[in-house]
């Protein structure tokens, strides 16, 4: 993906083709193992949902339980490519900081018009540890599915109290990740956070808006535009005077 933002356009690249594709393996996945998690109980048929044009399959436990391993591959497969990618790259901005607490804390009050928020760098506080959160309850979800498929697969004799204490996480951590995936949606539609969007659909967010909201992700980019050893990934004009606002994420997650 082109650094150079589109002719015409005063945009700062955010995100490149790398994560938008990682993300979106995650998220349809992830959404389709809810769907599919859910047609393997006894629901489908008492809600008629298998009457709706194109759904009849939900009924068929062995079909849904097919389809939530082809996609659980597809989660997990994207999952560990994260990790292993971000990690070997050094990337390390999603990453929780020490303050991130107090910090979300001020975001929220100022969205009741208590306080201005800190200046940010190219993650929010919340994101950060939104981040850790759902990374936990990912771990949390392939952990329990692997004992549960391995189970089914290749040992159905399986000790009953580990097969048990698999479920149950299992079917703890899928609530936790529903849970998580309603806020993520919720906290994307807040106003102030309404210009993520962009980002997470093209990998490019208006200038203005990094420069109001991320005035710290702004001046590194201008820094690493400043150093000729360094990939350029920098601003397209200069930065305003002070006084003007400014920014938001690195690598991943919206």
């Amino acid at each position: 993906m082109s650094r150079q933002a589109p002719e015409g356009k005063n945009l700062v690249k955010r995100h490149g083709l790398v994560v938008l594709i990682e993300h979106w393996a995650i998220a349809i996945s992830g959404l389709a193992l809810i769907l599919t998690g859910l047609f393997e109980l006894p629901i489908a048929r008492r809600y008629f949902i298998t009457e709706i044009p194109g759904l009849r399959w939900s009924g068929d436990y062995i079909f849904s339980l097919w389809l939530h391993y082809a996609f659980s591959v597809v989660f997990v497969g994207a999952s560990l490519f994260h990790v292993v990618y971000h990690g070997l790259m050094g990337h390390r901005a999603i990453l929780p900081k020490r303050g991130d607490l107090r910090e979300s804390w001020e975001v929220i009050k100022s969205f009741f018009g208590k306080g201005e928020e800190p200046p940010f760098a190219k993650y929010l506080p919340e994101q950060r540890l939104a981040y850790a959160g759902i990374a936990l309850i990912i771990a949390g979800l392939i952990a329990s599915g692997l004992v549960k498929t391995w189970k089914n697969l290749f040992a159905p004799d399986m000790d009953l109290t580990l097969v048990l204490w698999a479920t149950w996480a299992h079917n703890l951590f899928f609530v936790l990740f529903v849970l998580a995936f309603v806020a993520h949606m919720a906290a994307i539609l807040i106003k102030p956070n309404r210009p993520m969007i962009r980002a997470i659909l093209t990998g490019w967010i208006r200038r203005d808006y990094a420069e109001h909201r991320h005035p710290l992700w702004i001046a590194e980019l201008a820094g690493r535009n400043d150093h000729p050893a360094r990939e350029q990934e920098a601003p397209t004009r200069e930065r305003p005077p002070d006084g003007e606002a400014g920014g938001e994420n690195p690598q991943g997650l919206s």
